[in-house]
C-alpha cells in the first residue's frame, strides 16, 4: 500500500479525497525520447485538530492543485525535482509551466506578431523535465485550489498562510513519492521568488528540509524598491534603466547600442540621480533644469512632462505617456508590447497591453490541456489571475517594508550549499532588473557566498519566455543551473 494510499484509508466516509490522475507520455529530445508520468489533480491538506488539549484527528483545510512530471525508471536519489510557482499573489503556475518549463508549451507568438485565437500548444524540446522531474503548485484560490467547505479563503491570502500552505504541500509531495534524497529545487517567478526566498528558510525551520537552489525569474526580494509612495524615491533611481531600455526598444535612442543606453542609465540612477531627488527645494534652477533634459533624454519622453512630475516619472504613468504622440500606451509586465486605449489625455493606461495580449492564449491553453491531454476533469473555472486575493496580508511587516533579503540570507547562510540562480527581463516594468540587482547586493551574507549567486539578463519582459530567443537562452540557463547545482 502507497502512504497516499494509507493517507485516504484514513478519510472519514464524505471528506474531501486527492482526486489525482496520472497519465503516460513520450517526448523526444534531439532523437532521444523522454518518457514521463504526468499526475495532476488536487491534494488535500489538513491540519492537526486539538480539543481541550487533547487531539482530536485531522481537519481537511484545502484543496491544493498540482501538475507534476515524473521521469520514468529514473534512479529517485539522484534525479533532481523543481517545484515551481509562479506569483501575483494570485496567479496560478500556468505561466511557468507552458512558458518555459513543462514538456508542452503554449504557442502565443511574441509583441507585435501576436498568434491569433483559437491558439495551439506545441511541444518543449527546451523543457527543464530533461533534467529535473516538475512539480507545479497552484496556491490557495488560483487554479482549481480552493478551500474545503466551512473554511475562509482569507485564511491563506496572506504571507505566512501561503507559505505554510505551499511548504506542506512540498512536504507531502516529497514523502508520498520518497523524494526526501532527491535533489531539491524552487523555481518561482514575480511574487513566487518572495514565496521561494521565504520558503527556502520555512522548509527548513518548519520541516529540517534543505534545498539545493533557488531559481528566481523577475525577483522582487525587497518591496521598498518597487512601491511609489510617498517620500519612496527608490523605485524612481530603480527603475530608471528599465525606462531606457524600454525607450530604445521603441527607437527613442537611434542606433545606439543597448548596452551603452543601460550604461549612461545606471550611472545617473546610481550617483547624480538620487543627489538629485533629495535636494528638492534647494536644487539650483539651473542643477533642475539640467537634471529635467538628462532624465528626459534617458527615458524618451518630453522635458515639460518630466518638470511636470518633479523629475519622478511613475511606472505606469511612464508606460501611459512614452508614446501618447503615437496613441499608443506601452506594457507593464514587458514594455516591448504596445495597445490602445480609449482616451489619450488621461494620465494612466486603463490596461496592461502585455498582460492582455497573453492572456486568452495561456488560458485556452492550459484548459484544453489539463481536460484533453491530461484527462483530468473538473467544473470549476481554472483561476488564471484571481485578484479576489487582495488586499493580501503583510501583518507580519506591520509599519516597515516587505522584505524576504532576511530569510533567503539565513537559508543561505544556514545552508552554504544552496545555489541561487536569478532571472531579469531589461523590459520588465514591474519587477525592474536594476533594482534585483542592488537589492542582491546588499544582501547580509558572507563574501564567501557571494559565488552562490548567478544572474542572467534577458532582452524582454518580465515573461520573458513569450520572446523566442530570451526563451531558448533561458531554458539553456536553467538547464545549467540544476546540473551544475546537482552534481557539484
Amino acid at each position: 500500500m502507497t502512504d497516499t494510499e494509507a493517507a485516504q484509508d484514513t478519510v472519514e466516509p464524505g471528506e474531501p479525497q486527492d482526486d489525482l490522475v496520472s497519465t503516460s507520455h513520450t517526448l523526444t529530445l534531439d532523437r532521444r525520447k523522454l518518457a514521463y508520468t504526468a499526475t495532476t489533480g488536487r491534494i488535500v491538506l489538513r491540519s492537526e485538530a486539538v480539543k481541550d488539549d487533547a487531539f482530536d484527528g485531522h481537519q481537511a483545510k484545502a484543496e491544493v492543485f498540482i501538475t507534476a512530471y515524473t521521469l520514468d525508471k529514473a534512479d529517485p536519489k539522484t534525479r533532481p525535482v523543481t517545484f515551481a510557482f509562479n506569483g501575483g499573489p494570485g496567479s496560478s503556475s500556468v505561466w511557468l509551466h507552458l512558458g518555459v518549463l513543462g514538456p508542452r508549451r503554449v504557442d502565443s507568438g511574441d509583441a507585435g506578431a501576436l498568434t491569433p485565437p483559437p491558439y495551439d500548444l506545441v511541444d518543449n524540446p527546451d523543457t527543464l523535465l530533461a533534467h529535473s522531474d516538475l512539480v507545479f503548485i497552484d496556491p490557495v484560490s488560483t487554479g482549481f485550489s480552493r478551500p474545503v467547505k466551512g473554511v475562509n479563503a482569507r485564511d491563506y491570502h496572506g504571507f505566512t498562510p501561503d507559505l505554510e500552505s505551499v511548504g506542506e504541500i512540498i512536504r507531502l509531495w516529497t514523502s508520498r513519492n520518497g523524494r526526501w534524497l532527491s535533489p531539491k529545487y524552487l523555481a518561482g517567478e514575480s511574487y513566487g521568488t518572495t514565496r521561494a526566498a521565504g520558503l527556502a528558510e520555512f522548509l527548513f525551520s518548519r520541516y529540517g528540509m534543505t534545498l539545493n537552489g533557488l531559481m528566481l525569474i523577475s525577483a522582487v526580494l525587497d518591496f521598498s524598491t518597487i512601491d511609489f509612495s510617498t517620500d519612496n524615491d527608490l523605485p524612481y533611481r530603480y527603475f530608471l534603466p528599465t525606462y531606457a531600455a524600454i525607450a530604445h526598444f521603441h527607437g527613442k535612442h537611434g542606433d545606439r547600442p543597448l548596452r551603452e543606453v543601460l550604461d549612461e542609465a545606471e550611472q545617473f540612477a546610481s550617483r547624480e540621480y538620487p543627489y538629485l531627488l533629495s535636494e528638492g527645494a534647494r536644487l539650483s534652477t539651473e542643477d533642475r533644469a539640467a537634471a529635467v533634459t538628462k532624465l528626459a533624454g534617458l527615458i524618451g519622453v518630453s522635458e515639460e512632462w518630466v518638470d511636470r512630475v518633479d523629475l519622478r516619472p511613475e511606472h505606469v504613468r511612464y508606460f501611459t505617456e512614452l508614446l501618447r504622440s503615437e496613441r499608443k500606451t506601452v506594457g507593464r509586465l514587458d514594455g516591448r508590447f504596445t495597445g490602445w486605449d480609449a482616451d489619450y489625455g488621461r494620465e494612466r493606461w486603463s490596461d496592461d497591453p502585455s498582460m492582455s495580449a497573453i492572456t486568452g492564449p495561456y488560458t485556452a491553453a492550459l484548459n484544453h490541456y489539463l481536460r484533453m491531454e491530461l484527462e483530468y476533469q473538473n467544473d470549476l473555472p481554472y483561476e488564471i489571475l484571481n485578484m479576489k486575493v487582495w488586499p493580501w496580508s503583510y501583518k507580519e511587516f506591520e509599519a516597515r517594508s516587505v522584505t524576504v533579503t532576511d530569510r533567503l540570507a539565513a537559508a543561505m547562510r544556514t545552508n552554504p550549499h544552496l545555489k541561487v540562480h536569478v532571472a531579469s527581463g531589461y523590459y520588465d516594468g514591474a519587477t525592474p532588473y536594476h533594482a534585483t540587482d542592488l537589492t542582491l547586493a546588499r544582501l547580509p551574507i558572507p563574501a564567501e557566498l557571494r559565488s552562490n549567486i548567478e544572474v542572467k539578463y534577458y532582452p524582454a519582459g518580465h515573461m520573458m519566455y513569450l520572446h523566442d530567443e530570451s526563451r531558448r537562452q533561458q531554458a539553456a540557463d536553467l538547464a545549467a543551473f540544476v546540473t551544475a547545482s546537482t552534481n557539484r
